[in-house]
């Protein structure tokens, strides 16, 4: 009998948003990240961000590259291929893909990027939206490190929720570099924020009472608690990606 040592999940950790639904927000947010991308100054480009190490224009050349990765099978493959070797010495594949889509992408003038960003942006949401269930419930290969823990995740899983919260957060990102006002609706970032506070919860498991200020907030609650939570919106979930300061249960970490 093999047992599994307790920094594995055997679980495949699947969507909890439906498709229809995880589709429209895809859509949403490629719009808005275009649109505040479009509205960037010359300056701006060059301004740096709370990712390490980037700049806008290399966040915005890893946006672009996600993109183009959702939006083609060839490039996903292409893409994936290259990141599974590590040409850099990543210790993880995720920063392989990321340094590749910087260094590639990354050649592209910011006019160029805004206009590839427009393209492919409706052309990603499209093949996301064309995946089919059977599909989308089939494991990923190997598994990801979240909070300590090898996770297995399905395919459906990035396609309905990780490449949404990526540029998501990203857009979250650009604005506080550059001073951009950030867009904030409670039909689209509201439900963001409650998916990302549904699998929060579900990942530490503590009873819990939070308030989330701002158009994207709301409150939730399994059980009272001497310890609420209050906070904006917008910086819980910079606290849960690892931006921020993150104390006590916000230490529970949630994949973007």
């Amino acid at each position: 009998m093999t047992t599994m040592s307790t920094s594995e999940r055997t679980e495949l950790r699947r969507p909890t948003l439906d498709h229809p639904e995880a589709m429209r927000l895809a859509a949403t947010e490629y719009t808005r990240i275009a649109q505040a991308v479009a509205g960037l100054a010359p300056d701006d480009w060059a301004k740096p961000t709370e990712c390490t190490e980037w700049t806008v224009h290399q966040l915005i050349s890893h946006v672009v590259g996600m993109a183009a990765m959702a939006a083609s099978p060839r490039e996903n493959f292409r893409q994936n291929r290259i990141a599974n070797k590590r040409p850099g010495g990543e210790a993880e594949t995720i920063d392989a893909l990321t340094a590749l889509q910087v260094r590639e992408f990354g050649e592209h003038t910011p006019a160029e990027l805004t206009a590839l960003l427009a393209k492919l942006g409706p052309l990603a949401a499209r093949m996301r939206r064309r995946i089919p269930g059977f599909i989308r419930r089939r494991p990923m290969p190997g598994s990801q490190l979240v909070n300590g823990v090898a996770e297995r995740w399905s395919l459906g899983y990035p396609i309905d929720i990780i490449l949404t919260r990526d540029p998501w957060m990203h857009r979250i990102d650009l604005c506080r570099a550059t001073g951009q006002d950030l867009m904030l609706t409670t039909d689209h970032d509201g439900r963001i924020v409650d998916n990302v506070v549904r699998e929060w919860a579900r990942r530490h498991g503590m009873p819990y009472r939070l308030t989330l200020t701002g158009p994207a907030g709301g409150a939730w609650s399994s059980a009272d608690t001497p310890d609420p939570l209050e906070l904006d919106a917008i910086e819980f979930c910079r606290a849960l990606s690892g931006r921020g300061e993150a104390t006590g249960l916000l230490r529970t970490q949630v994949p973007f």
